[in-house]
């Protein structure tokens, strides 16, 4: 299974950072090397919340209901043609909300200093990007027939954890592990979320409602 970072760099990797960059007005160089940081985070975020009982059912109920079906990959030229419609970018706040909680603007500010473009874009660009990626893992689990935690947890781990020899899977790891201690997960919550409490205050408490509505 490929990994997040090495989809980035496939053709439907390409025409997502370029639709997204006509979308915000940034340049294809600022929004793939933002993309390359911010969708690992995301995707930690979702496996995290997948190591719960209850947030892997909330999650495969997402990825198994018509919205996150993975249809949204099958016409980008006509998502970003006239730009993004107002529904996309909506669910997409949902999503990032529901990951990050009231910790999103420490997350778009963390990613804003990393990559020069500014947090209000950097919001804009997740919020059209988190759609995309819950097509992408609606239409991995369909593929691969994942349809309890154990599958969605080794799709997860397989998208996360794919592309580790690339120069960019080496930078998002001295991103997110400050600590040193090879374990990404461990320090988003510390490091990307500006959060010192990695326990009950962290990820584990911050995703605990991933997709309950």
């Amino acid at each position: 299974m490929s990994g997040i970072l090495e989809l980035l760099n496939s053709d439907l990797g390409k025409q997502v950072i370029s639709g997204i960059s006509n979308q915000t007005g940034q340049s294809t160089e600022k929004t793939g090397n933002l993309l390359n940081m911010a969708l690992p985070v995301l995707m930690g975020a979702m496996q995290r919340n997948a190591s719960t009982p209850e947030g892997a059912n909330g999650l495969l109920g997402a990825l198994s209901g018509g919205k996150h079906n993975g249809g949204i990959l099958d016409n980008l030229g006509g998502l970003f043609e006239g730009g993004v419609e107002e529904s996309v970018t909506n669910d997409g706040a949902g999503i990032l909300g529901h990951i990050l909680g009231n910790k999103q603007s420490s997350v778009e500010n963390a990613l804003s200093q990393k990559s020069g473009i500014d947090a209000a874009s950097v919001g804009q660009i997740l919020k059209v990007a988190a759609p995309i990626v819950m097509g992408l893992l609606g239409k991995q689990a369909q593929q691969n027939n994942v349809s309890d935690s154990s599958g969605l947890s080794n799709m997860l781990g397989g998208m996360l954890g794919g592309g580790t020899g690339s120069k960019n899977q080496s930078l998002i790891e001295s991103f997110l592990d400050a600590d040193g201690d090879g374990s990404i997960l461990d320090d988003v919550a510390g490091m990307v979320l500006n959060s010192g409490n990695k326990k009950s205050g962290g990820l584990g408490g911050l995703l605990g409602g991933l997709f309950k509505n």
